[in-house]
C-alpha cells in the first residue's frame, strides 16, 4: 500500500521466534528453481534465449485465494501452490505504528486459511506490505529450504533470514519453478526511490504445458513500453482497481482507468480486482489517506472498453476457481 513508508533499521535485526511453526503453515518439500536471464534482450545482450511457450487447447484451472492486503495463495497447473506477499503475523505497520497500523478486516488471526503444501514464496516488492518481516521470519525459521523468488530490492531483508533457496530476478529476467512447469517473468513495477533506482517487480506466471498465464502487480503501476515491446499478455489479470491517494493527489496505488489500460495491453480473459485498500487502520496517515473510484465504476469502464472480459471478484479466504481453455469459472469454499 504505502509506497512512501520505509521504516529504518528493520532489515538489520529481525525478531527471533522460539515458538513452533504457526498452525497455518505446512509447506511441501521444495523443488529446484532454474534461473534464466532476460527473455527479450537488446542488441547489446548475449544470444542466450529462453524456452518459447506455445499455448494449446488444454485446460488449466487456477485457484486464487485472497489473503487481504497484498497477499494471495495461487494454485496453478498440477496443484503447484504459491504464497504471494503474505502478511500472516500481526498487523501491517512498517515498524512505525504511530504513523500507520492496519489490521485485516475479514481474516482475523488468519483463521480458516488453507496454507498447506506451499511450494513457492513469491515477493513482489521490498517494503513491509509485500516483504513483511515478522511473517517472513516465522516462515524462514520453520522452513528455511522453501524456494523464494523476489526482487533484488528485497535482498537486505531476505538475506538476513535463514532462507537457503532464494532467486532474485529483476524486470526482464525469468526463472522456472515446479520442475520447469511454470515460468516466472519479472515485469517492471513502481520505482520507490530516485528515478535511477531499479523498479520493483510485477510478475507474469506461465504454465509451460498449456501456455496459460497470470499477471500480478499490486499497485497497478506498470511500464507500458516494457509490456508492449515484449508482446506480453495474460489470461488472468490480478490488479487493484480502486486508487489510494495522499494529499496533492499523490497516488500510492493506482486503478480505475489505469487498470483498464493495463487490461487493453495484456488482453486477459479475466480480471480479478484486489481490494488492498480495505483494512482497519489507525495512526496519523489514516487521516489523509483517501480512495478514488469503486469496483463498480471500474467494471463500467472495462465493459465499455473490453466487453468480452469477465470480472471475477474474490472473497477473502474463499478460493476463486478460474477455468482457462473453457470460458467458465466458479468460486467455492
Amino acid at each position: 500500500m504505502a509506497r512512501l513508508l520505509c521504516p529504518p533499521s528493520v532489515v538489520f535485526s529481525p525478531p527471533q521466534y522460539c515458538s513452533p511453526p504457526p498452525s497455518w503453515w505446512s509447506p511441501r518439500r521444495p523443488a529446484a528453481i532454474r534461473h534464466r536471464a532476460p527473455r527479450i534482450r537488446s542488441s547489446a545482450s548475449t544470444s542466450e534465449s529462453s524456452t518459447t511457450i506455445t499455448p494449446s487447447e488444454a485446460t488449466t484451472t487456477v485457484k486464487l485465494t485472497y489473503l487481504e492486503f497484498n497477499g494471495w495463495v495461487w494454485e496453478l497447473d498440477g496443484g503447484f501452490r504459491i504464497l504471494v506477499d503474505p502478511i500472516l503475523d500481526g498487523n501491517l505497520d512498517f515498524g512505525i505504528p504511530w504513523l500507520f497500523d492496519a489490521a485485516k478486516k475479514t481474516l482475523k488471526n488468519n483463521n480458516g486459511l488453507d496454507l498447506a503444501g506451499v511450494d513457492l514464496l513469491l515477493i513482489t516488492q521490498s517494503l513491509d506490505d509485500h516483504c513483511h518481516l515478522r511473517t517472513l521470519t516465522r516462515i524462514s525459521a520453520a522452513t528455511p529450504n522453501l524456494p523464494v523468488v523476489t526482487t533484488p530490492n528485497a535482498r537486505p531483508i531476505v538475506s538476513v533470514l535463514p532462507f537457503t533457496n532464494v532467486t532474485y530476478i529483476e524486470p526482464g529476467e525469468s526463472t522456472t519453478v515446479g520442475g520447469g512447469t511454470i515460468e516466472v517473468l519479472a515485469t517492471a513495477g513502481p520505482v520507490l526511490g530516485p528515478p535511477w533506482q531499479r523498479p520493483e517487480n510485477g510478475y507474469i506466471l506461465t504454465t509451460t504445458k498449456t501456455g496459460h498465464s497470470l499477471y500480478y502487480e499490486p499497485h497497478c503501476v506498470y511500464d507500458t513500453a516494457f509490456l508492449r515491446d515484449r508482446g506480453l499478455r495474460a489470461d488472468v489479470l490480478i490488479t487493484p482497481v480502486v486508487k489510494q491517494l495522499l494529499p496533492a493527489n499523490f497516488t500510492l496505488v493506482s486503478g480505475q482507468e489505469d487498470a483498464v489500460d493495463l487490461a487493453k495491453q495484456l488482453r486477459p480473459s479475466y480480471v480479478v480486482p484486489m481490494s488492498n485498500g480495505e483494512f482497519d487502520a489507525k495512526g496519523l496517515l489514516t487521516a489523509v489517506l483517501t480512495t478514488q473510484g469503486t469496483v463498480e465504476a471500474f467494471k463500467a469502464l472495462l465493459r465499455e472498453a473490453l466487453p468480452q472480459v469477465q470480472v471475477m471478484e474474490p472473497t477473502p479466504g474463499v478460493p476463486l476457481n478460474i477455468n482457462l481453455g473453457h470460458n467458465t469459472s466458479s468460486s467455492s469454499s
